[in-house]
């Protein structure tokens, strides 16, 4: 019978950390204890009950260790996990975010006079929407309201989607969002706030730039965010003004940062942005700020697969699944180019696994059930819209609300009235006026507000950030 040496069965706590020994180690050095007490030829196999005893005994050695390290890493933000991460925090005076609740303006409207009591809207995703309390329609016959989704985290609606009346009421006859849904924000997890943490630790950087950064990111509520400077002596590609930055921001309270970006930021310093907010600075001076308040572009996306042999419908909400997490990562002025958008549509990369919880190894045999070509991928941004219209057959120009991703030789796809796309090349673009061929076919129709994707990449402004969903994403056939 094998000997084993003896080993120390706690755990080591040495400059570079702590160690603990492994459960077979464990195992080993109570084995060879135990044979140096009772002989070596004694029998201690697995299917022995003394056996079974020193496994017992080791595994609660181990479990033990487990939880000394948990423990001991318990007091390094770079480790801590849960509670005892909210609690390190608390040193660089950060708290963990919990979560919060979209919002969004919506136009109601109905009969002069009448009171909506605890009025629910709902969104083409399912999601219910509470109007205040009681909402009484003007002689305009509507009104804006802010509604709150019922669903903490970051719900999101596009412009036009939140339109249905959920609990019809007397004299309530419409509601509809003219823009995107604020985002709320889901409770912090542990990557989050350790990232807030590290960048909490230049809040008293010797840069004035280092400073606002951080001290935006402690913001409370506050979710992407990003600070551009233009420190020449003439207006940069963003528009930024000479020696002047900008500070664009998704949550968090627009005064609370006003007043961050004045007291941190450099004498003579200008800012930009198209929301302004006035604060005073120490000598009780009113000082204007402006900065950016995040504009959500939502991303769709089509992708048409061809089947092969073991392809099955479930496959199709993987793909979905994995183009939504990779456009969801997007930091704020990302652009989403077609090339890298062919990785997650083909399963590959951590967007796909971790919208899956499946191994790399695993999605490449779904993958391997389908073919996707570049030319089967298009996309466009919630903005690139049909203006102008209707169109009717024979019409091969139409005007596009936002030109900005599209370029001669580009192919496109446009929705048509009876819910057809017609597929065509770009021939031409003449302010948002966009040529193309072939022409609208006969006995078809493209409607004002039709949605236009573009087999080519999108365009992100420096104040933009993408946004997208699983209804966002169309997988055929």
């Amino acid at each position: 019978m094998a000997t084993y040496p003896l080993a120390t069965l706690a755990c080591t706590i040495t400059s570079t950390g702590i160690t603990a020994p492994s459960y077979t180690d464990i195992l080993n050095s109570l084995t060879a204890s135990f044979q140096g007490i009772y002989g070596s030829d004694i029998y201690i196999d697995p299917d022995s009950q003394d056996g079974q005893w020193l496994a017992t005994l080791a595994q609660i050695i181990n479990d033990g260790n487990q939880t000394d390290v948990t423990v001991y890493n318990g007091y390094s933000p770079s480790y801590a996990q849960g509670a005892a991460l909210s609690s390190q925090v608390k040193i660089n005076g950060l708290r963990r975010d919990i979560s919060s609740n979209s919002t969004a303006v919506v136009n109601v409207g109905g009969q002069v006079g009448f009171t909506i009591t605890n009025g629910i809207a709902q969104d083409s995703n399912q999601n219910l929407w509470n109007l205040p309390a009681t909402v009484t329609i003007p002689l305009s016959g509507t009104i804006p309201v802010t509604v709150t989704a019922q669903q903490p985290g970051a719900i999101t609606a596009i412009a036009g989607s939140i339109s249905v009346i959920y609990n019809p009421q007397q004299g309530w006859q419409s509601v509809s969002n003219p823009s995107a849904a604020s985002p709320g924000n889901p409770v912090e997890m542990d990557s989050q706030l350790r990232q807030r943490q590290s960048v909490s630790t230049s809040l008293t950087a010797l840069t004035p730039l280092q400073a606002i950064a951080a001290s935006v990111a402690n913001t409370p509520g506050i979710g992407r965010y990003k600070l551009y400077n233009n420190p020449s002596s003439s207006t940069d590609s963003n528009g930024l003004p000479s020696h002047s930055i900008a500070v664009v921001v998704e949550g968090g309270n627009i005064m609370t940062i006003a007043q961050t970006v004045e007291a941190k930021k450099s004498p003579g310093t200008g800012t930009y942005g198209t929301t302004q907010e006035t604060v005073l600075d120490p000598a009780g001076v009113p000082v204007t700020i402006n900065l950016f308040v995040l504009s959500e572009i939502g991303i769709l996306v089509q992708v048409t697969v061809v089947p092969l042999t073991g392809y099955v419908s479930t496959t199709k909400t993987t793909i979905i699944n994995a183009i939504v997490a990779y456009l969801s990562s997007f930091a704020i002025g990302q652009g989403s180019l077609l090339g890298k958008l062919f990785g997650p549509a083909n399963l590959y990369g951590d967007a796909a696994t971790s919208s899956s919880g499946l191994t790399q190894a695993q999605l490449d045999v779904l993958s391997a059930t389908y073919n996707l070509p570049v030319t089967n991928i298009y996309q466009g941004r919630s903005d690139m819209l049909v203006t102008g219209g209707p169109y009717a057959a024979g019409i091969s120009t139409i005007s596009i609300a936002n030109v900005a991703s599209l370029a001669n030789g580009r192919s496109i796809i446009v929705s048509q009235a009876d819910g057809s796309q017609l597929t065509a090349t770009i021939t031409g673009i003449s302010g948002n006026a966009v040529s193309f061929t072939p022409a609208i076919a006969t006995g078809k129709t493209i409607n004002t507000g039709a949605q236009v994707l573009v087999n080519g990449d999108l365009t992100i402004a420096f104040n933009e950030g993408a946004q997208c969903t699983a209804a966002n994403v169309t997988v055929l056939p």
